[in-house]
Protein backbone atom coordinates (compact mmCIF):
# COMPACT_ATOMS: atom_id res chain seq x y z
CA UNK A 1 0.00 0.00 0.00
CA UNK A 2 3.26 2.07 0.76
CA UNK A 3 4.70 1.46 -2.56
CA UNK A 4 1.55 2.26 -4.15
CA UNK A 5 1.00 5.84 -2.75
CA UNK A 6 4.37 6.68 -3.11
CA UNK A 7 4.32 5.57 -7.00
CA UNK A 8 1.09 7.23 -7.26
CA UNK A 9 2.14 11.08 -5.68
CA UNK A 10 5.62 10.60 -7.74
CA UNK A 11 2.81 10.02 -11.27
CA UNK A 12 1.12 13.29 -9.97
CA UNK A 13 3.83 15.30 -8.93
CA UNK A 14 4.42 18.70 -10.79
CA UNK A 15 6.52 18.19 -13.95
CA UNK A 16 10.04 20.00 -13.83
CA UNK A 17 10.15 23.64 -15.50
CA UNK A 18 13.43 24.56 -17.48
CA UNK A 19 12.98 28.19 -15.80
CA UNK A 20 15.68 30.51 -14.49
CA UNK A 21 13.47 30.33 -11.12
CA UNK A 22 14.52 26.57 -11.26
CA UNK A 23 17.88 26.97 -12.52
CA UNK A 24 18.71 29.22 -10.21
CA UNK A 25 17.68 27.36 -6.67
CA UNK A 26 21.24 26.83 -5.97
CA UNK A 27 21.13 30.82 -5.63
CA UNK A 28 18.16 31.15 -3.68
CA UNK A 29 19.35 28.22 -0.98
CA UNK A 30 21.58 31.05 0.29
CA UNK A 31 20.35 34.24 -0.63
CA UNK A 32 16.89 33.60 0.41
CA UNK A 33 13.52 32.97 -1.61
CA UNK A 34 13.96 34.63 -4.70
CA UNK A 35 17.09 36.56 -3.71
CA UNK A 36 15.24 38.48 -0.71
CA UNK A 37 18.27 38.05 1.34
CA UNK A 38 19.53 34.82 3.61
CA UNK A 39 18.78 35.41 7.35
CA UNK A 40 22.20 35.43 8.94
CA UNK A 41 23.10 38.92 7.62
CA UNK A 42 25.87 37.69 5.37
CA UNK A 43 24.59 36.93 1.93
CA UNK A 44 22.59 39.46 1.08
CA UNK A 45 19.94 40.57 -0.96
CA UNK A 46 20.15 40.27 -4.71
CA UNK A 47 16.69 40.57 -6.44
CA UNK A 48 15.97 44.16 -7.57
CA UNK A 49 20.04 44.85 -7.61
CA UNK A 50 21.05 46.56 -11.35
CA UNK A 51 21.83 43.61 -13.73
CA UNK A 52 25.05 45.45 -14.44
CA UNK A 53 26.30 45.30 -10.84
CA UNK A 54 24.78 41.64 -10.61
CA UNK A 55 26.98 40.38 -13.80
CA UNK A 56 30.26 42.18 -12.18
CA UNK A 57 29.70 39.96 -8.78
CA UNK A 58 29.19 36.72 -10.47
CA UNK A 59 32.39 37.83 -12.51
CA UNK A 60 34.37 38.83 -9.87
CA UNK A 61 33.63 35.37 -7.65
CA UNK A 62 34.46 33.36 -10.71
CA UNK A 63 37.62 35.30 -11.55
CA UNK A 64 38.69 35.03 -7.95
CA UNK A 65 38.31 39.53 -7.48
CA UNK A 66 36.09 38.11 -4.81
CA UNK A 67 36.94 35.30 -2.72
CA UNK A 68 34.23 32.78 -1.79
CA UNK A 69 34.61 28.94 -2.65
CA UNK A 70 31.11 27.96 -2.93
CA UNK A 71 30.38 30.38 -4.74
CA UNK A 72 33.72 30.14 -7.28
CA UNK A 73 32.72 26.33 -7.69
CA UNK A 74 29.05 26.97 -8.69
CA UNK A 75 29.82 29.69 -11.54
CA UNK A 76 33.47 28.23 -12.61
CA UNK A 77 31.55 26.60 -15.55
CA UNK A 78 29.16 29.52 -16.90
CA UNK A 79 29.61 31.10 -19.44
CA UNK A 80 29.62 35.23 -19.62
CA UNK A 81 26.18 35.39 -21.36
CA UNK A 82 24.36 32.77 -18.62
CA UNK A 83 25.55 34.78 -15.98
CA UNK A 84 24.45 37.98 -17.84
CA UNK A 85 21.18 35.74 -17.65
CA UNK A 86 21.31 35.21 -14.53
CA UNK A 87 21.58 38.62 -13.56
CA UNK A 88 19.06 40.14 -15.27
CA UNK A 89 16.37 37.78 -13.86
CA UNK A 90 17.44 38.33 -10.40
CA UNK A 91 17.41 42.62 -11.32
CA UNK A 92 14.29 42.07 -13.01
CA UNK A 93 12.57 40.92 -9.11
CA UNK A 94 10.46 43.55 -7.52
CA UNK A 95 10.20 42.81 -4.02
CA UNK A 96 9.17 44.45 -1.05
CA UNK A 97 11.71 45.02 1.38
CA UNK A 98 11.28 44.86 5.15
CA UNK A 99 11.93 47.41 7.63
CA UNK A 100 15.37 48.05 8.92
CA UNK A 101 16.76 46.44 12.26
CA UNK A 102 16.51 48.64 15.56
CA UNK A 103 19.53 50.14 16.13
CA UNK A 104 21.47 50.80 19.36
CA UNK A 105 24.65 53.05 18.07
CA UNK A 106 24.58 56.75 19.31
CA UNK A 107 23.08 59.26 17.95
CA UNK A 108 26.14 61.11 17.29
CA UNK A 109 27.59 57.91 15.31
CA UNK A 110 24.70 58.02 13.55
CA UNK A 111 24.82 62.01 11.86
CA UNK A 112 28.28 61.22 11.40
CA UNK A 113 27.22 58.46 9.13
CA UNK A 114 24.66 60.34 7.91
CA UNK A 115 26.96 62.95 7.00
CA UNK A 116 29.66 60.82 5.27
CA UNK A 117 26.69 59.21 2.97
CA UNK A 118 25.27 62.16 2.05
CA UNK A 119 27.89 64.95 1.64
CA UNK A 120 30.82 63.14 2.30
CA UNK A 121 33.66 64.75 3.91
CA UNK A 122 36.06 67.05 1.44
CA UNK A 123 38.95 67.83 3.42
CA UNK A 124 40.00 63.64 3.20
CA UNK A 125 38.82 63.32 0.09
CA UNK A 126 35.83 61.18 0.92
CA UNK A 127 33.20 61.57 -1.76
CA UNK A 128 29.54 61.47 -0.28
CA UNK A 129 28.21 57.76 -1.49
CA UNK A 130 25.32 59.31 -2.58
CA UNK A 131 27.43 61.29 -5.47
CA UNK A 132 27.56 57.39 -7.04
CA UNK A 133 24.90 55.45 -5.71
CA UNK A 134 22.01 57.80 -6.09
CA UNK A 135 20.53 60.98 -3.80
CA UNK A 136 18.47 58.08 -2.11
CA UNK A 137 21.30 55.50 -2.25
CA UNK A 138 18.78 53.01 -4.02
CA UNK A 139 21.99 52.89 -6.70
CA UNK A 140 21.70 53.39 -10.44
CA UNK A 141 21.40 51.40 -14.08
CA UNK A 142 23.76 49.26 -14.88
CA UNK A 143 26.30 48.84 -12.54
CA UNK A 144 25.65 50.62 -9.19
CA UNK A 145 23.87 48.80 -6.04
CA UNK A 146 21.75 50.49 -3.57
CA UNK A 147 23.27 50.62 -0.41
CA UNK A 148 19.85 50.71 1.92
CA UNK A 149 18.24 47.67 2.62
CA UNK A 150 21.36 45.81 3.57
CA UNK A 151 22.35 44.37 6.94
CA UNK A 152 24.67 46.21 9.05
CA UNK A 153 26.90 44.01 9.46
CA UNK A 154 26.85 42.49 5.66
CA UNK A 155 27.68 46.51 4.73
CA UNK A 156 30.77 46.64 7.65
CA UNK A 157 31.98 42.94 5.82
CA UNK A 158 31.99 43.97 2.51
CA UNK A 159 33.85 47.80 3.69
CA UNK A 160 36.51 45.75 5.36
CA UNK A 161 36.83 43.56 2.71
CA UNK A 162 37.88 46.41 0.06
CA UNK A 163 40.54 47.97 3.07
CA UNK A 164 42.08 44.42 3.17
CA UNK A 165 41.82 43.77 -0.61
CA UNK A 166 39.58 40.55 -0.13
CA UNK A 167 37.56 42.39 -2.24
CA UNK A 168 38.62 43.46 -5.77
CA UNK A 169 37.25 45.28 -8.62
CA UNK A 170 38.17 46.38 -12.44
CA UNK A 171 40.52 48.90 -12.28
CA UNK A 172 40.19 51.66 -11.06
CA UNK A 173 38.97 50.01 -8.09
CA UNK A 174 37.33 53.02 -6.20
CA UNK A 175 35.58 51.46 -3.64
CA UNK A 176 38.81 50.11 -2.25
CA UNK A 177 40.15 53.40 -2.91
CA UNK A 178 37.32 55.09 -0.57
CA UNK A 179 37.38 52.11 2.30
CA UNK A 180 41.37 52.63 2.94
CA UNK A 181 40.68 56.38 3.68
CA UNK A 182 37.70 55.86 5.96
CA UNK A 183 38.97 55.43 9.52
CA UNK A 184 37.65 52.60 11.77
CA UNK A 185 35.22 54.95 13.25
CA UNK A 186 34.33 56.47 9.89
CA UNK A 187 33.20 53.25 8.83
CA UNK A 188 31.11 51.64 11.61
CA UNK A 189 29.28 55.37 11.54
CA UNK A 190 28.46 55.27 7.61
CA UNK A 191 27.35 51.24 7.99
CA UNK A 192 25.18 51.79 11.38
CA UNK A 193 23.56 54.74 9.60
CA UNK A 194 22.91 52.97 6.15
CA UNK A 195 21.50 49.88 8.20
CA UNK A 196 18.51 52.25 10.08
CA UNK A 197 17.20 53.66 6.72
CA UNK A 198 14.23 52.52 5.78
CA UNK A 199 13.84 52.06 1.80
CA UNK A 200 11.72 55.23 0.66
CA UNK A 201 8.48 54.49 -1.36
CA UNK A 202 9.98 53.86 -4.87
CA UNK A 203 13.25 51.52 -4.09
CA UNK A 204 14.70 51.16 -7.39
CA UNK A 205 17.69 52.42 -9.13
CA UNK A 206 18.05 55.54 -10.88
CA UNK A 207 18.14 55.37 -14.71
CA UNK A 208 20.93 58.15 -14.48
CA UNK A 209 22.84 60.46 -12.28
CA UNK A 210 22.36 64.17 -12.54
CA UNK A 211 26.06 64.80 -12.73
CA UNK A 212 28.97 62.33 -13.31
CA UNK A 213 30.75 60.98 -10.24
CA UNK A 214 33.98 62.92 -9.39
CA UNK A 215 35.62 59.31 -9.30
CA UNK A 216 36.41 56.83 -12.32
CA UNK A 217 35.41 53.45 -11.41
CA UNK A 218 36.31 50.50 -13.63
CA UNK A 219 33.65 47.69 -15.63
CA UNK A 220 33.36 45.48 -18.11
CA UNK A 221 31.62 45.52 -21.43
CA UNK A 222 27.84 44.01 -20.96
CA UNK A 223 27.42 41.02 -22.86
CA UNK A 224 23.54 40.63 -24.27
CA UNK A 225 21.39 38.37 -22.63
CA UNK A 226 20.57 35.60 -25.20
CA UNK A 227 18.83 33.19 -23.30
CA UNK A 228 21.75 31.13 -23.50
CA UNK A 229 22.73 27.57 -20.81
CA UNK A 230 25.57 26.85 -18.95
Amino acid sequence: MLMLAAATAWSHAAPFEDTLAQRTLACTACHGAQGRAGPDGYYPRIAGKPAGYLYHQLLHFREGRRHYGLMTRLLDPLSDAYLMEIAQHFAGLDLPYPPPAPTRAPQATLERGRTLALQGDPARQLPACAQCHGASLTGVLPNTPGLLGLPRDYLNAQLGAWRSGERRAHAPDCMAQIARRLEPEDLNAVTAWLAAQALPANPKPLARLPAAPSLACGSVTLPPATGAKP
